[in-house]
């Protein structure tokens, strides 16, 4: 069972969640067709270092270790994919996934990105799994349940003719980077841990556009579609409070959610 977090451990977990997100502002500017993810992984981990005074906590996280500071998953690929010269080009989508130590406490965000003008079939699944991120963010409160969570979820992307990863969750996240619990992003109302005042974990479905099935690469990290369909995820770190949520992973120019959302 996760630590529940004091408030003055909240106040230093929220400049970690921050500072992720402000890492995501910093690049989105050089998200742009003709670069390539490398050179992206090395402008985060500068910033991350140098502005941020913070370290990355996936370079040389699992076994075998991963090798870079940001996670850069193209089109098919669903989580995990490795920079490197692959080059950017109009009409890509990308998931950029970063986490930071600062501190001591782990701050996980991730936002998708458009390269030009993508399909409309692309478009329409990376608005589609931005809501059902909020869709899922606003069931939290205490009482509720992973279950509900994961129904809010799976309930909008099935309804746009979508489906949900299952292989991979969100998790609890604090002083330690995957913490219980595991964050599923499909289920049943009222099933599943009971949510309480202090718990922090992460919301980050990821929904294909055709089957759910994935499949791991040679690297043991980048998993792609089984189908090779488009996949698209976003992801914020959010609080149990006393009667709702907050999240955490917030910067400048975040993304507002969706008109439809009222928190509250």
């Amino acid at each position: 069972m996760q630590i529940l977090k004091k408030p003055e451990e909240i106040a230093q977990m929220k400049a970690a969640c921050q500072g992720a997100a402000q890492a995501l502002d910093y690049i989105t500017p050089f998200v742009k067709a003709g670069i390539t993810t490398g050179e992206l992984d090395r402008l985060v981990l500068d910033y991350i270092t140098n502005v941020l005074h913070a370290k990355s906590a996936t370079i040389g996280y699992g076994n075998p270790p991963f090798p870079a500071s940001i996670c850069t998953s193209i089109n098919n690929v669903i989580c995990h994919g490795i920079p490197g010269d692959r080059v950017l080009k109009n009409g890509d989508i990308m998931n950029i996934d970063i986490t930071i130590i600062k501190e001591g406490w782990f701050g996980d965000t991730s936002r998708m990105f458009y390269i030009g003008e993508p399909s409309i079939q692309a478009r329409k699944l990376t608005e589609t799994a931005y809501e059902c991120m909020w869709l899922g963010i606003e069931q939290v409160k205490p009482g509720a349940t992973l279950g509900d969570i994961g129904h809010a979820i799976q309930t909008h992307a099935q309804a746009q003719g979508f489906s949900v990863v299952r292989d991979y969750c969100g998790h609890g996240v604090g002083r330690v980077f995957h913490d219980d619990p595991m964050v599923l992003h499909y289920g049943k109302p009222h099933t599943g841990t009971k949510l309480v005042e202090g718990m922090t974990f992460t919301i980050e479905p990821m929904i294909n556009a055709g089957h759910y099935a994935t499949r791991l690469m040679p690297d043991q990290w980048t998993v792609v579609t089984k189908d090779r369909s488009l996949s698209a995820q976003w992801e914020h770190t959010v609080i149990v409070t006393a009667d709702s949520y907050e999240v955490l992973t917030v910067s400048d120019q975040m993304r507002p959610p969706p008109d439809f959302i009222q928190k509250g």
